[in-house]
């Protein structure tokens, strides 16, 4: 641990910036998810309702005639959306993080709330909607075999569910907008996706498209055109970047229409009438905006003159007269506005957290660090306020710094507000986050450089990362922690068991000890994809992946951790057991080193109830503060609101 003298040293350096309370970064927004209804009659948001997040709506022409919709009281309503009739509000929840989701919905006056999907065990998938069926939708339902989903159409008007396809052995389908079933796909040898046609409900013996390992993350297919004309593909065969391409459904010939030499494209923007796209986007250290319509054009120009910062569009009504627009000033919380496309009027709909307005937010930084092979890590670094007096994103004395790895690892971190960020820069530490190989959105030989590299490449670009803040000037060497979830808690127990001098502490969030064990209990819907794991991590069906995987799983090195560690698990998750945690806690105890663990015996992967993430918090940041010597909030009582279970190591946290 720290001495007093550097503990008062790092915090003094930006005493005088307010501390900015937790609950202000990490408690409910005041609003969120806002939509309009398709037919532009309604808006939509969700809210705080006795402590939850809960779905509101109000006629589109008068905002003050608020309605609830739904009444969670227990976990918040994770996502909504508009039945394309506009007729009802659809949503889904679980159990306590089970991860089982149930589709609900509740009609025009927040009443007759009911669940679509009342089956025990079952996860829903929306596999098809139309814009021109709007009473219908295609879900997918594992209620008969818990690893594959069933189809069946879901008529919105009644709720009944009928029998579409029976699937046994299916990963996913792809419809049109008549709800007919074009596609169905599953996982071959390789790790790849074997893509066969269906017509009238029969499935061609042969794949039509087939991918390998490589192009398995960056290439599927994006969707019909309302009439059936054109099929899109995302696609990265004979590229390195996955690029839009235009399929004439009559000829089969196929049309590049955007590529990006850097990044994957990521989305479009579709005619809400024909579905042909009209704009793309493509993030590398930022997002674009890249328009092929030319009104389009014309919309995205405006707002871009009048957003300063990051913007998009999260949702437009049938007739595409108006839209709602997320705006990230990327120094202040998000806001959104709705946008009259005839009038060309801009109106603020609402601010996610009105109480960060005028708070100390810092700037984040993109950032290309070099990796000991040559490859270029795209980075994002936060400093702390006070530090860096010329704004060139170094600091003018090095500070402690926290590295936050991104979870997956098939995922990445981006450009913009983050609140993780935002609080330990806070709280007094540099904050960077490192696309390390492996991460999605930059081409197929990114991801494929990872490939059984977990504790090997992976790592040692994380390990580069460090390496490089210290050479900058930005990182103090001795008071560097590692942190992350999910994958990241899992780099956080290899930082400190194969590299076990480099990180002064670490904060493991949900992640695995054991790949062996991790892979034996992965959800049963994931059967059909796990191919691609034992590919990309190891093999636990032969004896050389077996004994490969647990070669690199932290579990058999809890020996070499000498720094102190805080876990955080829930009890219900479904992808990484809580045994994943209890025993290399067990293993740390029987060496004598450090170790605080925190359960949450109503959580799942990750802790989504507003209490029990602030609590969590509280304990990170006095843990931290404890190791680094950044400031802390006290932790107060804000553990009595939670379900927090603290098993052991009280002592490092401030209690």
């Amino acid at each position: 641990m720290t001495t007093a003298t550097a503990t008062h040293s790092a915090a003094d350096r930006i005493a005088d910036t307010p501390l900015i309370p937790r609950d202000h970064l990490f408690g409910n927004p005041t609003r969120s998810g806002g939509k309009i209804s398709p037919d532009g009659k309604w808006v939509s948001w969700m809210a705080p309702w006795e402590g939850v997040m809960n779905v509101f709506m109000a006629p589109a022409e008068d905002e003050t005639d608020v309605r609830r919709m739904t009444s969670a009281k227990d976990r918040p309503i994770p996502t909504y959306f508009w039945a394309p009739d506009s007729q009802s509000v659809l949503y889904i929840r679980d159990k306590e993080g089970d991860e089982n989701y149930l589709l609900y919905q509740v009609d025009l006056e927040g009443k007759n709330e009911k669940c679509l999907t009342p089956f025990d065990d079952t996860r829903v998938q929306i596999v098809g909607a139309s814009d021109t069926i709007k009473d219908k939708l295609l879900l997918g339902l594992n209620n008969r075999d818990s690893r594959f989903h069933d189809v069946h159409m879901l008529d919105l008007t009644t709720g009944d569910l009928t029998l579409v396809f029976e699937n046994n052995e299916w990963a996913g389908f792809e419809a049109d907008d008549s709800l007919m079933l074009r596609w169905a796909v599953r996982q071959n040898a390789e790790g790849g996706a074997d893509m066969h046609e269906i017509t009238d409900g029969v499935v061609a013996d042969t794949p039509r498209e087939v991918t390998g390992l490589d192009d398995a993350l960056t290439t599927h297919m994006a969707g019909y055109t309302t009439d059936g004309s054109i099929l899109y593909w995302l696609d990265s065969r004979g590229r390195d970047t996955a690029a839009l391409f235009a399929e004439d459904t009559a000829t089969g010939e196929r049309t590049l229409i955007a590529s990006h030499d850097k990044a994957d494209i990521g989305g479009t923007m579709r005619d809400t009438k024909t579905g042909v796209v009209q704009a793309w986007s493509a993030t590398y250290l930022r997002t674009e905006h890249h328009p092929l319509n030319d009104e389009i054009g014309k919309a995205l120009g405006w707002l871009r003159d009048r957003l300063d910062g990051d913007f998009g569009v999260q949702s437009r009504t049938d007739d595409d007269r108006r839209w709602l627009v997320w705006h990230d000033p990327l120094t202040g919380p998000i806001a959104s506005y709705l946008f009259d496309r005839d009038e060309m009027r801009l109106r603020q709909f609402y601010v996610t957290k009105p109480e960060l307005e005028g708070a100390p937010l810092q700037p984040m930084h993109p950032r290309e660090i070099k990796a000991r092979d040559g490859l270029v890590l795209p980075s994002y670094l936060t400093l702390p306020p006070q530090c860096d007096a010329d704004e060139d994103g170094v600091p003018d004395a090095p500070v402690p710094m926290v590295l936050v790895v991104h979870g997956g690892p098939w995922a990445r971190d981006g450009y913009g507000y983050n609140r993780t960020h935002q609080w330990l820069a806070n709280r007094g530490y540099a904050v960077l986050s490192v696309n390390f190989r492996g991460s999605t959105g930059f081409g197929k030989a990114f991801i494929s450089a990872g490939d059984k590299e977990w504790s090997g490449k992976m790592h040692d670009d994380l390990i580069d990362a460090v390496d490089w803040a210290v050479e900058q000037g930005i990182a103090q060497k001795d008071k560097i922690a590692i942190m992350g979830g999910s994958y990241g808690g899992y780099a956080t127990l290899v930082g400190l068991t194969f590299t076990p001098d480099v990180f002064a502490c670490g904060v493991d969030i949900v992640g695995p000890s054991n790949l062996e064990t991790l892979l034996e209990t992965i959800p049963p819907y994931w059967e059909p994809m796990v191919k691609q794991f034992h590919e990309r991590m190891g093999d636990p069906t032969t004896p050389e992946g077996l004994q490969f995987l647990k070669d690199i799983s932290p579990l058999y090195k809890a020996r070499e951790i000498t720094k102190p560690l805080l876990i955080g698990q829930g009890a219900n998750d479904p992808r990484v057991k809580q045994a994943e945690s209890d025993q290399i806690v067990e293993a740390m105890e029987r060496e004598g080193v450090p170790v605080t663990y925190v359960l949450f015996p109503d959580e799942g992967h990750g802790f989504h109830r507003p209490e029990n993430n602030i609590a969590f918090n509280a304990i990170a940041e006095n843990f931290l503060a404890e190791c680094l010597g950044g400031r802390a909030e006290p932790v107060g009582d804000v553990l009595e609101g939670s379900t927090a279970d603290i098993r052991t190591g009280r002592e490092h946290v401030g209690l």
